[in-house]
């Protein structure tokens, strides 16, 4: 059994990504996506969403990091990951979920699931020009607006080299309202031969339960319940072993959440930090009373140094990220 984190854009960055997975369970992760157009991004550009490349694409934890990439064009694409590669990363996976509508207006992301033979072409092109010895991997939904080419478009996926698919079960048009629908990721196990992961609306364990009866998926992506509940995955792995790990409470959370803080505002300008902290704290509010107490208290708050207080960050933390 895998556990993947699930790159979400404007969420799941790098620091996002340390944190989680320091807390375990997390098989490997993805980068948000790196968007191509229509020429080959400069090296800076996969820095910039992926600086995990330089410590051999893993997190401080040691978890593995994929770069994922967003486009339309076969031969663009193929070019960048080829690019991506050299710089280190240890698998390319497409992206091919993304139901913003500012990403699908310039054909990327879901819409290019009206397109099957589209996606056949761009995984026959990047899967050509990557090195063999390194993955291809694709993130599909079930469709735009209807899941009934969804069979097709995994087909065109799996034949045209992908080494492995994670199937967001919801269509474009879902967007994130539940349910997720798990069924269709045994559908497209049914004609596929490779592993498929299913992902959407696991928020606890009883939740992939549920998932692994009616999709029969034995691997997962998290997305939003791990952001929410940080110890979820490493509560799966346990279940999944036969083996009960109690939640994370909040006094176990709360140094994670300093660390977030600390290394956001060493990274952001003072006046984005405030906002990537208020971000995840507002998930967590759905898993920990403490979390909405304290989003209470930072929502109308701006001011980083009345925010390292209502933290209680570390001060001598505190002074290094001055």
């Amino acid at each position: 059994m895998q556990i993947a984190l699930a790159p979400m854009e404007g969420l799941v960055d790098e620091i996002l990504r340390d944190v989680l997975t320091r807390v375990g369970g997390i098989d490997w992760c993805v980068t948000e996506f790196i968007r191509v157009c229509d020429r080959l991004l400069p090296e800076a550009a996969y820095r910039k969403l992926a600086p995990e490349l330089a410590d051999g694409a893993r997190t401080l934890a040691g978890t593995p990091m994929r770069v994922q990439l967003l486009g339309s064009d076969p031969v663009c694409l193929a070019d960048n990951a080829a690019f991506a590669c050299t710089l280190g990363a240890p698998v390319i996976d497409l992206n091919f979920g993304c139901p913003a509508k500012t990403v699908n207006k310039s054909r990327g992301g879901a819409v290019l699931l009206k397109e099957p033979e589209l996606l056949h072409s761009i995984l026959c092109e990047v899967r050509r020009a990557v090195p063999a010895e390194i993955p291809v991997t694709a993130k599909m939904r079930l469709g735009f607006d209807s899941p009934d080419g969804a069979l097709d478009c995994a087909r065109a996926l799996a034949e045209g080299g992908a080494d492995q698919l994670v199937v967001h079960a919801r269509t474009k048009v879902d967007g994130y309202k539940p349910p997720a629908h798990w069924e269709w990721v045994a559908r497209v196990q049914e004609v596929v031969k490779v592993p498929v992961y299913a992902n959407g609306e696991i928020w606890t364990v009883e939740d992939w339960r549920r998932c692994r009866e009616i999709s029969g998926a034995e691997d997962i992506m998290l997305g939003r319940g791990l952001v929410s509940r940080p110890d979820l995955a490493r509560q799966i792995a346990a279940a999944r072993a036969g083996q009960e790990v109690g939640p994370m409470s909040w006094d176990e959370l709360l140094p994670l959440l300093q660390d977030f803080w600390l290394q956001a505002r060493r990274k952001l300008a003072p006046r984005y930090a405030p906002g990537r902290l208020k971000q995840w704290l507002a998930m967590l509010t759905r898993s920990y009373p403490e979390a909405v107490a304290l989003f209470a208290e930072v929502r109308r708050e701006n001011d980083c140094l009345r925010i390292d207080q209502l933290l209680g960050a570390p001060e001598a933390a505190l002074a290094e990220s001055a």
